[in-house]
């Protein structure tokens, strides 16, 4: 009965995917961030009104913010409190992984990306993409090769 329990929790977990950022980077490492949110964020995450679709990544000042991400606020929300979905969050990170992540993205050219947001220990955890952009033809050679997957596994399937 436990295991049913926790395979469904395990699959609640995840609340927004950024499923462009995969087809338009190469993602060389992934970071786990949390964000400073306000209540009416967190409410709307647990009702999973979340999207990373737009959103990056910068680092200003030594913090590392997110930009872009849009998280719409429920029609319960509070009257006293204005609301601004795609207001600039901060995000929780240690400060040797931010002087990394410094060092990393002026130096060698790479680019910060929110990949997906998720719930740990009742916290919003947001994975964080160290990525290089791609160019038109990598694009297609990875179209190509998924296509070549699927049909491949199709003939394994009949055979």
């Amino acid at each position: 009965m436990t295991a049913k329990k926790n395979s469904k929790q395990h699959n609640d977990r995840t609340i927004a995917v950024n499923r462009k950022a995969r087809h338009d980077y190469f993602i060389e490492e992934n970071i786990e961030a949390g964000l400073a949110l306000e209540g009416w964020e967190v409410k709307s995450l647990r009702a999973g009104r979340g999207n990373l679709t737009e959103s990056y990544a910068m680092v200003s000042n030594g913090e590392v913010f997110l930009f872009g991400a849009h998280f719409s606020p429920l029609p319960s929300a509070s009257t006293h409190v204005k609301a601004d979905p795609t207001r600039t969050r901060k995000m929780l990170m240690n400060r040797r992984e931010i002087d990394r992540l410094i060092g990393s993205v002026e130096r060698k050219g790479y680019t910060l990306v929110p990949l997906s947001l998720y719930w740990q220990r009742g916290r919003v955890k947001l994975d964080l993409g160290l990525a290089k952009g791609k160019k038109q033809h990598d694009k297609r050679a990875d179209s190509k090769d998924r296509d070549w997957q699927r049909q491949r596994a199709r003939i394994m399937k009949k055979a």
